[in-house]
């Protein structure tokens, strides 16, 4: 039975400096040419919530000191390590000769549901959001190991590039953090 909400000091949050040397999900979020700062921010609190290792800003995407990534990110630029690309490409292709696994989440032939998505423990991840409207850049194709789409019925045909990045963060935590 609920009786009360919890206060912000009853969650046992570590400090800026604490959480910046804490293990990290191996999970780079990569975001191709995001063209709206607030939700680059937005990914950057999502990013800091479920622990992901980094994130790259790739062409068009705002990044710090940007005012609107900092009013919707709340300083989780400050706590979630960075990064800016000119292009996507170099930043993928760098991800690739550390040994991640890249995934584009996108709407595609042959995709995989995040439902059915399934991890190694011991392995490395990074996932690419695209842009708002034209998603993840189709030049990137040859370069990924494959296509996470997220399940939807309405009318709509995709979700907010900041929505889909928290529901697919949430789920690699869950795969890889929450099952130990």
């Amino acid at each position: 039975m609920i009786t009360r909400f919890k206060k912000n000091a009853e969650l046992n949050r570590p400090d800026a400096d604490t959480f910046r040397n804490q293990e990290k999900m191996p999970v780079v979020v990569v975001l191709d040419n995001v063209r709206s700062g607030l939700n680059t921010g937005s990914v950057f609190r999502s990013a800091d919530s479920f622990m992901a290792e980094r994130i790259f800003l790739c062409g068009i995407t705002a990044s710090p000191p940007d005012k609107e990534v900092l009013k919707s990110a709340l300083g989780a630029t400050e706590t979630v390590v960075w990064k800016h690309y000119q292009n996507t490409r170099d930043a993928v292709l760098e991800l690739k000769n550390e040994g991640y696994i890249i995934y584009a989440v996108e709407q595609a032939e042959g995709a995989m549901m995040l439902s059915e998505l399934s991890l190694e423990a011991n392995q490395k991840y990074a996932i690419i959001f695209g842009h708002e409207v034209k998603g993840v850049d189709d030049a990137l194709i040859p370069l990924i190991d494959g296509c996470i789409e997220i399940p939807q019925s309405g009318t709509k045909h995709s979700l907010n590039v900041a929505v889909c990045a928290g529901v697919v963060l949430w789920k690699f935590y869950e795969k890889l953090q929450l099952n130990q």
